[in-house]
């Protein structure tokens, strides 16, 4: 007899947690993404931006809709396929990456708000935006951790 508790009822349950959680951040991620392609169009028409002026404030819906949306949807049918969940770093992944996201986000609009308003911006903004980018990194190491460690389980 084995000392494994994890039963398959079990392994469908945490999956299904994890995909219901992905689906969630994706749909969060899409309001986040059209909200900023929205403040995007109305804060530089309010400011006098020149149309067609590239800035950091444009970024931030690209970024929402590809990182968070796209990506989580991938990883959702990845979660469906090789059940990501049922490996420890799938969590570690999931609140390291997103962490990452928000805060890379976060700093494209704050900075790209600056550059609108033609102030200057400081090195604490590139620095914590460099920080986000390294988070986002980070989680997509554990995640391919993960699905090396799902695959190598199947086989």
């Amino acid at each position: 007899m084995t000392s494994d508790t994890t039963t398959p009822t079990t392994t469908r349950a945490v999956s299904r947690s994890a995909q219901l959680q992905l689906l969630t951040a994706v749909t969060v991620y899409v309001v986040l993404g059209l909200a900023a392609g929205l403040f995007y169009r109305e804060f530089t028409k309010a400011n006098g931006f020149e149309e067609g002026l590239m800035g950091q404030l444009g970024l931030a819906h690209t970024h929402l809709l590809t990182l968070g949306m796209i990506v989580l949807l991938i990883v959702l049918a990845l979660e469906k396929s090789f059940q990501l969940s049922s490996s420890r770093l799938f969590r570690w992944f999931f609140w390291i990456y997103n962490a990452g996201v928000a805060l890379t986000s976060a700093m494209l609009i704050w900075h790209g708000m600056l550059q609108v308003q033609d102030l200057e911006s400081s090195k604490m903004i590139a620095g914590i935006a460099g920080l986000g980018h390294m988070l986002v990194g980070a989680g997509f190491v554990l995640l391919l951790v993960s699905l090396f460690s799902r695959i190598r389980k199947d086989s």
